[in-house]
């Protein structure tokens, strides 16, 4: 099978010294999708390509058991310092930062933007997403809502608007599922927003959920493209995550560029496990944001 994986380039850290150079900057964005790839490709027996190799990504995966945050403060830090195990007399730094657990949330409203174009017709694919999103949906409560996009070829809703408690229902579309067609992301995107903008109340909490294997291979292809498009979308309150299904066309630079862009998070899903983690076990990390935009 042709392989058009594609990861974001990125320069290597180099050693600074630090009474040259003493401020470090990172975002405390909570992507995990690395992590994914690279043991992936080892349970393959490969390694993985280079630029799936993400270090803040694979650090983000893990939990850490770390206190919450007390006071009504968003977030905790918990500050260390060890000798290093390889190098004798240096030490090392360890900032970890614990987020605050969503207790009493508000109403979601869920776009499901899901690619079923022909890549997709693999069973760590489609077959995969829909078992995904059925784990997903028994974390949802009544008060909740969700829709369905679909793009190949062309964008379509094949579910309107629909209150979590019709499980039934949201069941029923999601198994009429089917791949086949071409890629076209951006149509699909813009009817997904649409119908957030449809669904969006006072107070409630939008999400658009792209699901796909990072094919875009028609519409708007180019990450900076793809980011100024969500750019443009995001002010209105409703983010974007993006969750990667099945390896040979994923394209993390654009997968990268959207979750950001977006607010939102990124991850890579497979096998099953890994969805009861993101979307069961992690869902109010992943869906609901603590605060925007942070450097430390």
């Amino acid at each position: 099978e042709s392989d058009t994986e594609a990861f974001a380039e990125a320069d290597a850290n180099p050693i600074k010294v630090t009474a040259e150079d003493p401020v470090s900057t990172f975002s405390i964005d909570v992507d995990t999708a690395s992590w994914s790839v690279i043991r992936n490709s080892l349970n393959r027996g490969m390694l993985p390509p280079d630029g799936a190799v993400r270090i803040e990504e694979m650090v983000n995966y893990f939990h850490y058991d770390y206190p919450a945050p007390a006071d009504g403060q968003p977030f905790s830090t918990n500050v260390g310092v060890s000798d290093s195990p390889w190098r004798e007399g240096t030490q090392l730094v360890h900032i970890g930062l614990q987020g605050a657990e969503v207790v009493d949330r508000k109403p979601l409203n869920l776009v499901f933007l899901i690619d079923t174009s022909g890549s997709m017709n693999q069973p760590s694919k489609l077959p995969l997403l829909v078992q995904s999103f059925r784990l997903m949906l028994g974390q949802l409560q009544p008060e909740d809502s969700v829709a369905i996009v679909t793009y190949a070829g062309s964008a379509g809703r094949v579910l309107d608007p629909t209150p979590a408690s019709e499980r039934e229902t949201i069941l029923a579309a999601l198994n009429n599922l089917q791949a086949g067609g071409g890629t076209a992301g951006q149509a699909g995107l813009q009817q997904a927003y649409a119908t957030a903008a449809e669904m969006a109340e006072e107070g409630d909490v939008s999400r658009v959920i792209l699901a796909t294997d990072g094919d875009f291979n028609i519409g708007i292809s180019d990450p900076d493209a793809l980011k100024d498009y969500i750019a443009d979308q995001r002010d209105s309150g409703t983010y974007l995550s993006v969750l990667g299904f099945g390896r040979g066309n994923l394209d993390g630079a654009t997968m990268q560029a959207l979750a950001q862009t977006g607010n939102g998070m990124a991850a890579s899903i497979d096998p099953l496990p890994e969805a009861q983690n993101v979307l069961v076990d992690q869902l109010t990390g992943t869906l609901f944001t603590l605060a925007d935009d942070v450097p430390i």
